[in-house]
């Protein structure tokens, strides 16, 4: 699994109990699902279709580094499923997992679209492909 985001846990981020309140966590995970949907089907358009099971494992207190990791494990014909998991950075400690996470790609009437997507790509490969195409 690739960690693409890390997040500093600050006084705004907590709940009462004075840990990282469960909403923001889902805010950030959702918004990094989604610009990792955006970048492997190369669209500008993708919305949430579902989220299983949430899984709170642990906390994070202030002060806090995490990182959430994306991992694409399925291609539809419109969507893309993912899987995700929050840890401390330091200590590696897993606060959160999501089994399943699904983002439709949509046109600008929100209906979805085929994306002919089948694995993983990564952006440095697909601009050597095009400089290579181009000589």
């Amino acid at each position: 699994m690739n960690y693409h985001t890390r997040k500093w846990i600050k006084p705004e981020d907590l709940n009462p109990n004075q840990t990282l309140f469960g909403g923001r966590l889902l805010q950030w995970i959702d918004e990094e699902s989604a610009l990792y949907a955006i970048i492997q089907l190369e669209t500008p358009r993708c919305v949430t279709k579902f989220i299983s099971e949430i899984n709170f494992i642990s906390s994070a207190r202030q002060g806090d580094i995490i990182e959430i990791g994306i991992e694409a494990t399925e291609f539809g014909n419109t969507s893309i499923t993912l899987t995700c998991n929050v840890r401390n950075k330091m200590t590696h400690q897993t606060i959160l997992n999501i089994d399943k996470i699904v983002f439709v790609g949509v046109d600008e009437q929100g209906k979805p679209t085929k994306h002919g997507k089948t694995q993983i790509e990564f952006v440095a490969n697909r601009l050597k492909d095009k400089n290579e195409n181009q000589h």
